[in-house]
């Protein structure tokens, strides 16, 4: 078997062979000595060959041991480390905590910005995500992550539509409307923009559906179910509320 070295290394083998002529030059990898050969002669060309009683196989495992150091040795474990699925559950318990924090926020925000319509709003939430959940028990889907993002997500488009509601009413109001009269016209007016809003989310929704992964599925369909809803919510169970609550009190003036 022969042994090339480069310029580097020529130099420094040709002087440990010219001091040790006669002895062996022990090859050692891990503790274990691979071949111990006898030095015939000093060895100055940067080359050098090892003979002796070696078959094919020997020969070839020496050389593959001494190119890649690749000697069969035992594993000794420092340190291991198990990922299993406590992991995620972690990160989807986060997304819950995470959920009920924004769910929290945006009521209270709707409560301060508009008063007892606020209150109203929020009733009607609690029952838009309460439909989502049992849309998904009805479909036998499992809560991931995405599809807490995608909950989170209709939650602020269920808030976004009825504030378009709202903030139509104040305008009407501000333009000397009536109450029964600004109710009717917000609903109304707002209608159209909340319709075209969630149809193009809902066409989003369905593209990352048909386009997407698992993690991207699940996070489409708590979008769409969750655009249903919330259109459904915001425009038909708020009035409804709104309707119901004017029956009952009837008030000349209203502050929104």
């Amino acid at each position: 078997m022969n042994i090339r070295f480069d310029t580097a290394g020529a130099r420094i083998f040709g002087d440990i062979t010219r001091s040790a002529v006669g002895r062996r030059f022990a090859m050692v990898l891990d503790g274990k000595v691979l071949s111990a050969p006898v030095i015939r002669t000093a060895i100055l060309g940067g080359s050098a060959q090892i003979s002796g009683d070696f078959t094919a196989e020997e020969a070839n495992e020496l050389a593959i041991n001494l190119r890649s150091g690749s000697l069969p040795v035992a594993l000794t474990v420092e340190e291991s480390s198990v990922v299993g699925p406590e992991l995620g559950q972690d990160s989807v318990d986060a997304g819950r905590i995470a959920c009920i924090i924004a769910f929290m926020l945006v009521m209270v925000y709707m409560a301060l910005s508009y008063g007892l319509f606020g209150l109203l709003a929020n009733a009607a939430l609690i029952l838009n995500v309460s439909m989502i959940f049992g849309v998904l028990s009805l479909l036998g889907a499992t809560l991931t992550l995405p599809g807490i993002a995608g909950i989170v997500l209709t939650i602020g488009m269920a808030v976004d539509a009825n504030v378009l509601v709202f903030e139509r009413i104040r305008e009407e109001l501000r333009r000397g409307r009536n109450v029964v009269k600004a109710i009717t016209t917000g609903y109304e007016k707002a209608l159209t923009a909340i319709i075209d809003a969630n149809d193009t989310t809902f066409l989003a929704a369905i593209i990352l559906f048909a386009m997407g992964s698992g993690p991207v599925k699940g996070f489409a369909v708590t979008l769409g179910i969750g655009i249903v809803t919330s259109v459904f919510t915001a425009v038909m169970l708020t009035r409804f509320f709104v309707a119901t609550w004017y029956g009952y009190a009837r008030p000349k003036t209203l502050e929104l």
